[in-house]
């Protein structure tokens, strides 16, 4: 039996069961496109907590913090658009990739948003696991949920290296449950394809 909302015959935890499997499969050229993504992602996101970085408001944290999930998304969709080709065994397609990946998002929001937002939600919490204990050691939770207040230099740039290892490993994850919910693929077994 397929949970609610579910359109490609597989249970939503089926559905990360495969993204997991493709992210095995496919792991070289999924982080590749990931760190690529993540490492251009860093420039936008390092610079808005720089425009705001001795600024003590409240509201000044909460807009940076609204670029920085903007720029994430747009991360999320463009590793989106490259994956999407290796369901079908072919490769990394970067040229179009935002544009492809967009579609996707949509299409799979539309299909299946109890899928997608349980992949949200298994991505985001292996992401809180992989940055937010360091950072918080790193620069207090006071500056972590709230205005920088003017952190030291190393612990900032330890909250930043975190923030990029928990992207470069989980945008590839959501990827790959995207592209399976918008396209109805069947991952996991020999022979099976598009739904």
């Amino acid at each position: 039996m397929t949970a609610p909302g579910d359109v490609s015959g597989h249970s939503t935890a089926g559905t990360l069961a495969a993204a997991l499997r493709l992210l095995r499969r496919h792991a070289p050229a999924a982080f590749l496109a990931s760190v690529v993504a993540t490492a251009v992602n860093t420039v936008p996101d390092v610079l808005r907590q720089v425009l705001v970085w001795d600024d003590p408001r409240l509201w000044a944290a909460l807009a940076v913090d609204v670029v920085g999930f903007l720029t994430a998304l747009v991360a999320q969709l463009w590793v989106t658009g490259a994956l999407a080709g290796l369901l079908d065994g072919g490769r990394l397609t970067p040229a179009g990739a935002l544009r492809r990946g967009t579609a996707l998002a949509v299409r799979a929001v539309r299909r299946a948003p109890g899928t997608v937002l349980a992949g949200v939600v298994t991505g985001g919490a292996v992401s809180a696991l992989l940055t937010l204990p360091a950072s918080i050691a790193a620069l207090g939770a006071g500056r972590v949920l709230g205005p920088l207040d003017s952190p030291d230099v190393g612990a900032f740039a330890v909250a930043t290296v975190s923030d990029v290892v928990a992207s470069a490993a989980t945008l590839p994850y959501l990827a790959f449950v995207l592209v399976l919910v918008a396209t109805g693929f069947r991952a996991g077994r020999p022979g099976t394809s598009r739904a």
